[in-house]
């Protein structure tokens, strides 16, 4: 019987790859579902954000573009409405204050701006001995990856509903899949992230919504280096072909996408082996060396 439950397992995943292949080797994005919305992106100033900006404005969607840098915000914003001819509005936000998301949707609802994407790219991770990390650091990373996603998808999705239509991308991660010894809280926290989205998805549905998980691998980008983790950089996508990847699934009405068909692989192989063996081997590959 368990053998036959295995195998059974293994021929889901497999029969789930080419699926997954198709949607990460196509060079279209799925973005020409946003011509002419408006979309708003969180954590716009680096990464993955930028990305999914720039995938955006290639096919003509106006952007609200957020985040903690205004520097960097407005030279993005300046590119592309230059570029692709879009409207672009800029506002610097913290999601680290929990009054960043309200001030974030005043913001669209003063200037008239009616979201049709939202995507909650904005998060950070932090690697080392939880004991030994700032306690403070922790809590900013559940607000910032967790409290501010529930807050901004909350005060957006009413439009949404009233319109009868809207589209909403969640960052998470292949973390969110196992837990992971030495950046436990973040895996913690993108665990949240996707079961949110796709409970999400299916009660939105009605309402004709799109909720989407994003679940990338190791990409290009400044995550690492912010959250102590640059040395497991490994195998890295670029951030273009994750942005890619997510808005083709959420156009095509998914209600998550694993970036990659090695992390595809590795996120749903795990489920074959227990549990806690999948975790001590996490903690073997993570475990920080004495200095």
């Amino acid at each position: 019987m368990h053998c036959w439950v295995r195998r059974s397992k293994i021929h889901l995943v497999l029969s789930k790859v080419a699926r997954e292949a198709s949607l990460s080797h196509s060079n279209r994005s799925g973005a020409e579902a946003w011509f002419g919305k408006w979309a708003l992106v969180t954590g716009a100033s680096a990464g993955i954000g930028v990305a999914l900006a720039e995938e955006l404005a290639t096919e003509g969607t106006n952007l609200v573009l957020t985040a903690r840098r205004k520097d960097r915000l407005d030279s993005l914003a300046q590119r592309l409405a230059t570029t692709y001819k879009i409207q672009t509005e800029v506002f610097p936000a913290n999601l680290a204050d929990p009054a960043a998301p309200e001030h974030i949707f005043a913001f669209t609802h003063d200037k008239g701006i009616a979201i049709d994407l939202l995507i909650n790219n904005a998060g950070f991770g932090k690697y080392g001995e939880f004991h030994s990390v700032e306690k403070g650091r922790l809590l900013d990373m559940v607000q910032v990856n967790c409290s501010a996603v529930v807050h901004l998808t909350h005060v957006f999705a009413q439009g949404m509903v009233a319109r009868r239509r809207g589209d909403i991308l969640i960052l998470a991660s292949t973390a969110s899949f196992q837990a992971v010894p030495y950046i436990s809280t973040y895996a913690a926290t993108k665990a949240f992230d996707l079961l949110f989205a796709e409970g999400l998805a299916e009660e939105l549905k009605p309402y004709g919504i799109r909720v989407c998980a994003l679940c990338p691998g190791s990409t290009e980008s400044e995550f690492h280096v912010v959250a102590g983790q640059d040395k497991f950089i490994h195998r890295a996508e670029t951030a273009q072909k994750v942005a890619r990847t997510g808005l083709r699934a959420l156009a095509a009405g998914k209600s998550y996408v694993i970036s990659g068909l090695g992390n595809y692989l590795g996120a749903h192989g795990e489920r074959l082996v227990p549990r806690r063996f999948v975790t001590r081997t996490a903690a073997r590959m993570f475990q920080p060396k004495e200095e």
